[in-house]
């Protein structure tokens, strides 16, 4: 598969856990027309009620793929756009990067975040910020509308 048209943002998901977050970002995709790279192995069935709910009726406007494996997605991409992976362990602040049309936004699961694997391949580690030590971490969908609309928005989107 090659890179996507012109200000799209690729949005890829590495091992969800919990089927509404799923659902949820892939109404995210469908609202932005972000293409959804789901890669396995997922802790549900893609099927599962809850994603198929949490989705709504939007499932038919997401440019969904998906991947068994990060190999299997690694093979099957091309393009040379940048990887930019988001991890609270990350240094640099969602907002401080200038992101580019085409980019590749990647995410982790819920309970263990992007593996430190494929991070080191991104080209940009970024952080989203919390004012307080008491909260571990965002819900996955919303850290990934935060990001997703940042990078839209310094695009022109």
């Amino acid at each position: 598969m090659s890179e996507t048209n012109t200000k799209k943002f690729n949005l890829v998901l590495v091992q969800p856990q919990i089927p509404p977050n799923t659902g949820n970002i892939a109404r995210t995709c469908a609202a932005t027309q972000s293409p959804f790279h789901l890669v396995g192995p997922l802790g549900f069935d893609i099927s599962h009620k809850a994603v198929k709910r949490a989705g709504l009726d939007y499932w038919d406007y997401v440019e969904m793929y998906y991947y068994e494996s990060f190999e299997l997605f690694e093979k099957q991409i091309s393009g040379n756009a940048r990887w930019i992976g988001f991890s609270k362990k990350a240094k640099t602040k969602y907002t401080d990067i200038q992101y580019q049309e085409n980019d590749w936004l990647f995410f982790g699961s819920e309970t263990h975040g992007l593996p430190d694997t494929i991070l080191e391949r991104c080209h940009i580690e970024a952080y989203i910020p919390m004012s307080t030590t008491h909260v571990r971490s965002l819900n996955l969908a919303t850290a990934v509308a935060i990001a997703l609309y940042e990078a839209r928005r310094q695009v022109g989107l």
